[in-house]
């Protein structure tokens, strides 16, 4: 037992494999981190926001897990592969990375995981774009105040960043997320007065609770303990 044991402790340590023993691990740890995101996520807005039975309830949560996890770890996979094969064909040197090896990894998983067919129309899966896209924006509006040296020791390949003069950079500093907000909340109510169905279903849900409920009562009861 521990002579298998040793070997198989030489398989996962041997060099020629960590490439491919990578991704088998990334697909791990997507599908950790996504149920570990999703599961309580889901468990509350389906047990507030949804109708049904325990066992429909129960269900839906399952599916929302599994499937936040299941993205999450094919990303992650159909990314490293990418990598791997981009560094295998890099033209400047065999294993070497590339300065946008990357962003075209990224590309092509976001489309095949995210981007196309059913996936394209999952709430799940809008929400973890729509996640990344705010993320991606706050860090570029940082970018454009800050050198990116200032913000990683990494250094990134043509990366242009506008040299602004201290009175700009100190008004957009104090502007750029109360407009951010305020645009995102006026966007986000107005489209759900007008066109609510075209808002995520658990999203017009709650906001349902919050603004269209509670206008709606009858009794003490309704108004301070059961939503009409």
């Amino acid at each position: 037992m521990d002579e298998l044991a040793s070997r198989a402790t030489a398989l996962l340590m041997e060099p020629s494999l960590r490439p491919l023993l990578a991704i088998v691990k990334s697909a791990r740890n997507g599908a950790v981190y996504g149920a570990k995101v999703r599961f309580p996520h889901a468990l509350v807005m389906v047990f507030l926001f949804r109708s049904g039975t325990i066992r429909e309830k129960l269900q839906l949560v399952y599916k929302a897990t599994r499937q936040h996890a299941r993205n999450l770890a094919s990303f992650a996979v159909v990314y490293k592969s990418c990598m791997l094969l981009l560094r295998l064909l890099n033209p400047d040197g065999r294993g070497k990375e590339g300065a946008y090896d990357t962003f075209f990894s990224g590309l092509v998983g976001g489309y095949l995981v995210f981007g196309r067919g059913r996936a394209a129309s999952s709430s799940v899966n809008q929400q973890i774009v729509i996640y990344v896209f705010a993320r991606v924006v706050l860090a570029l509006a940082k970018l454009s105040l800050e050198s990116p040296r200032m913000t990683s020791a990494t250094p990134t390949p043509t990366l242009w960043t506008q040299r602004l003069d201290p009175e700009t950079k100190r008004r957009i500093q104090e502007n750029a997320w109360p407009v951010f907000a305020s645009l995102s909340w006026a966007m986000v109510m107005y489209v759900f007065r007008w066109q609510p169905e075209s808002i995520q279903p658990s999203l017009r849900s709650s906001m349902k609770y919050i603004y269209v409920n509670s206008d709606h009562w009858d009794s003490w009861r309704t108004f301070l303990w059961h939503n009409t």
